[in-house]
């Protein structure tokens, strides 16, 4: 409609189109006098990039905790709907084996005449085994009669499983879409931060880690040196020790992941999410945790900063975000956001949310 509405203005006559430049050019005009925004925005300074891409990631890392919430959800759904769909499957092989007895017994007495059993063997050749046979109709009416009762409790049951199978088909679509709208986020704001990125040359990358703070330059360094060797990052080059042998297996896995890819909704082996490094590291230490950081936080108990010791979860950002595990010497492994691998880092980086020991 809109390019239309172009079309028509394009060849009407003359002083159309110089009334509408008019027009357009007052308001301009006023715009720039009476706004003040007539000007082009500034470009932002490599340190104003740095912040907006910063908060971007730590935006889409909680962006990324409600897919990775709502995917566990959906997973759940799926599976529960496929064991009803199996369940509903199973119920009518044996209702449909049910109703061909059912058949044959009504054949047969068809063809015999509709008769009732005691009455067919009231007229016997043989009446001295009367009493014998007129017990096992009677047992046999009694067959049916059950048979009977177990189909319509068969066809009730599968109605049932096909009901609860259309409420969960219901609840998996629900969280397909919500799936959807988180992704979209994610993928949104990622996006933002590469093109804001790409803004930067070189030099003002060198620049800014020139201007920053020592902990940025140290920070910047320890990049660079992971960046050439993957298995290099900041703090011990071994594994520390822990207190319990599952931290020390949760550690020694997380260790071994230095230098992985972050991707946002991966689990591993070979690239990780924050709570998806936090939970494949436990998992290989024999203890399963929640896929989400708001979920880990309760997942064991609560300590203090103070108390921390190698192995315990900390959290970072008020809406729980972002995850490590802690190995000691205000350290931790974690797995940053798509600008750095899995490394070692301060915990001091984040502002810190609360800690739990799981192992």
């Amino acid at each position: 409609m809109a390019a239309h509405r172009k079309y028509r203005q394009s060849i009407v006559g003359g002083s159309t189109v110089r009334k509408a430049a008019t027009l357009a050019l007052a308001g301009a005009a006023g715009a720039t006098a009476f706004e003040g925004v007539g000007q082009a925005a500034p470009e932002l300074t490599p340190a104003q990039v740095k912040a907006r891409v910063d908060k971007l990631y730590q935006e889409a890392e909680v962006a990324t905790e409600k897919y990775n919430g709502a995917k566990e959800k959906a997973d759940t759904a799926e599976q529960r709907l496929k064991e009803l769909r199996d369940e509903a499957a199973r119920k009518e092989d044996r209702l449909n084996s049910a109703r061909e007895s059912l058949g044959s017994i009504a054949a047969a007495q068809y063809r015999e005449g509709g008769l009732d059993p005691a009455l067919r063997l009231a007229l016997s050749d043989d009446p001295d085994t009367f009493l014998d046979h007129a017990a096992f109709a009677e047992r046999a009416g009694d067959r049916q009669s059950a048979a009977v009762h177990r189909v319509r409790d068969q066809l009730r049951e599968i109605e049932q499983l096909r009901g609860a199978a259309k409420i969960q088909l219901t609840s998996l679509k629900s969280r397909q879409e919500e799936l959807k709208r988180h992704r979209a986020t994610v993928t949104g704001k990622l996006t933002t931060a590469r093109r804001l990125l790409a803004r930067l040359t070189t030099e003002e990358r060198h620049r800014l880690d020139a201007t920053g703070t020592a902990a940025d330059r140290d920070r910047a360094s320890r990049d660079t040196a992971t960046a050439r060797d993957p298995l290099r990052a900041a703090g011990p080059a071994t594994a520390p020790a822990a207190p319990t042998s599952r931290a020390a297996a949760a550690i020694s896995y997380a260790y071994s992941k230095l230098g992985s890819p972050y991707v946002w909704g991966a689990t591993g082996p070979d690239a990780f999410d924050c709570s998806g490094l936090v939970q494949a590291a436990y998992r290989s230490a024999g203890v399963e945790l929640p896929r989400t950081t708001y979920a880990q936080i309760g997942a064991g108990r609560r300590v203090s900063r103070s108390e921390l010791q190698p192995g315990d979860l900390v959290f970072f950002y008020s809406a729980i975000s972002h995850v490590g595990i802690y190995v000691g010497n205000g350290q931790m492994v974690h797995a940053p956001n798509p600008s750095a691998p899995v490394r070692v880092a301060p915990i001091d980086e984040m502002p810190f949310a609360g800690a739990t020991r799981v192992a």
